[in-house]
């Protein structure tokens, strides 16, 4: 029996594993990565509440797990159908009201309260604003974040490259004749999946200090939009790991636009929203000498909760995905 507690951020999905699952050992939250993705015992959960019918194509949750050390509340290992990520910002946001809603935090009912939690990636920041003893809205704090590379040739056009966590290519999808709307979903996974496959292995997709960061995990595409009431506004679709969809504007890729926005001179906040409408708003709290550092706002809500099982009997197994 595997228990969890589902949330969704943006309309994104994010399941939160509570029970059902050993330890993932590690003496940190990257090194627990790497023992989840070697292990079946582990990576067949993933498959289990990823995998249909008990998931979909581009379900996206975490096992939780020790912190690197007491200054963190937990860890977390974010994944989806196809393996482990380094980062995942709408996770950390429903990571922070799942934390205030569980009394996992002495949260302020009416301010804010910081979950900070340990991700492959480093220690990130969940800010959670509560009025009348209700969560209004959650704030996730990056890890610096920057420019790797500008104009790549990949997939038949130009890219750019940035680090938000994990590895992301920003381009216009007016580039490709698209815009970034559910219609031209389907022509944006057939390029996403051809620019990857041209950058695998590309020196411009090498994280500069931890190769264990390495690799290009998702592919932006954006379309810019009037400015509202000063501010700059994007719509973008993140496509990640392989062919999965991401329906918020995506945490960590707006980490990642926002340092490529602030290297070509953006000094206000971004609002960026998503191909479904949900929309985070994102702002550089700090410049440091390895890059910014972005806070992005945006709310998650709890869907269920549930406790998935295994029929031994059951010919489907694990299950199955249909793309």
């Amino acid at each position: 029996m595997i228990s969890t507690v589902d949330y969704h951020t943006g309309g994104e999905p994010f399941r939160i594993v509570t029970g059902g699952v050993p330890e993932v050992p590690g003496a940190d939250v990257l090194s627990r990565r790497a023992a989840a993705m070697a292990e079946p015992e582990f990576d067949d959960v993933r498959r289990l509440l990823c995998h249909e019918p008990r998931g979909h194509a581009d379900m996206y949750g975490c096992f939780l797990v020790p912190p690197d050390d007491p200054g963190a509340l937990f860890g977390a290992l974010f994944w989806h159908k196809d393996g482990f990520s380094t980062a995942c910002g709408h996770g950390t946001i429903a990571l922070g009201a799942y934390a205030v809603h569980e009394g996992l935090v002495a949260a302020d009912p009416d301010g804010e309260t910081d979950v900070v939690v340990d991700v492959p990636s480093g220690r990130v920041t969940a800010r959670v604003r509560c009025s009348g003893g209700r969560v209004r809205g959650v704030t996730f704090v990056s890890v610096p974040s920057y420019v790797l590379a500008r104009d790549v040739a990949a997939g038949g056009t130009k890219v750019d490259v940035s680090y938000g966590g994990a590895i992301y290519v920003s381009v216009p999808a007016r580039a490709l004749g698209l815009s970034v709307e559910p219609g031209h979903l389907t022509a944006l996974i057939g390029h996403a999946r051809r620019i990857k496959a041209d950058l695998v292995g590309h020196p411009a997709t090498r994280h500069p200090s931890d190769d264990r960061l390495s690799g290009v995990y998702g592919v932006i595409f954006y379309d810019e939009l009037p400015d509202m009431d000063g501010v700059a506004h994007q719509r973008n679709v993140t496509v990640f790991a392989d062919g999965e969809v991401d329906r918020s504007p995506c945490g960590s890729g707006t980490a990642a636009r926002l340092a490529l926005l602030h290297d070509a001179g953006l000094r206000g906040p971004l609002i960026h929203d998503s191909i479904v409408g949900s929309t985070f708003r994102a702002r550089v709290a700090e410049v440091l000498d390895q890059g910014v550092v972005p806070e992005i706002e945006g709310m998650a809500y709890r869907t269920g909760r549930h406790a998935f099982e295994l029929d031994p009997d059951d010919p489907l197994g694990l299950g199955f995905t249909l793309r």
